[in-house]
């Protein structure tokens, strides 16, 4: 059973047992149809039943296959979601460089080259009211702040925000909403508990998808191109 939105197409980058699979169900509950991009497709079987998704092998850091992916859609999709990242953790003197650069190429490179190919489908494509697509990035706080030890995340992060702000000033009056999600907090996704006596200081993954699709039925005139999760119990 649907909730009242067109049979679009929604492609998730990054798509996994957590954050990425609560989104699918909303998603697929909101009328949408689904395209999900994992590095480890066969994972993803039973989510795939359950939302009538296509699946599909995904390097995000290749940009020959993410271009495929989005050339091999039929029509433009009208939702994209990027939701991949990598760390490298440890003092900065000890840190790799090589480690620390496919770190990077995870969290800002593979967002860019989703970023592009998503932005090119939707700019091809006739609005409808006014807005051709909806394109997110899951962000985290090291987005905003960097942590120590953090190094690598930090760089990806706030690449990827700056990425977003970029294409939200370049691609909103062309009638693409863009933004980047602050997950200022750690997920409750599958295997994680909350510390006892600690009731949620994890963020419901669940909610956090309600939040996603408010973010994409947003009425053009008032578009965020940021927004910032946390649990309640958050210490600021």
């Amino acid at each position: 059973m649907t909730d009242g939105m067109p049979q679009d197409t929604a492609v998730i980058v990054g798509a996994g047992h957590g954050l990425s699979a609560a989104l699918a169900r909303r998603l697929a509950r909101a009328g949408h149809r689904l395209v999900l991009g994992a590095r480890d497709a066969d994972k993803l079987g039973d989510l795939a039943d359950e939302t009538g998704a296509r699946v599909v092998p995904l390097d995000a850091t290749d940009p020959a296959a993410v271009a495929a992916l989005f050339d091999s859609l039929p029509e433009a999709p009208r939702v994209a979601v990027y939701n991949p990242s990598a760390r490298v953790r440890g003092p900065i003197t000890d840190l790799d460089p090589d480690a620390v650069r496919a770190a990077l190429d995870v969290t800002a490179h593979g967002a860019f080259l989703m970023g592009q190919a998503a932005a090119r489908r939707m700019l091809a494509a006739d609005p409808r009211d006014g807005v051709r697509g909806t394109i997110l990035f899951t962000g985290a706080s090291a987005g905003v702040k960097g942590f120590p030890n953090s190094a690598s995340f930090a760089m990806g992060k706030f690449a990827q925000r700056g990425l977003a702000q970029s294409m939200a000033r370049e691609l909103h009056p062309q009638g693409i909403h863009v933004a980047w999600i602050n997950i200022d907090g750690a997920i409750r996704n599958p295997g994680r508990t909350e510390p006892p006596g600690n009731p949620d200081s994890m963020l419901n993954p669940d909610a956090i998808a309600e939040s996603y699709l408010q973010l994409i039925r947003q009425d053009r005139s008032a578009w965020s191109d940021e927004l910032t999760l946390r649990p309640w119990v958050e210490r600021f």
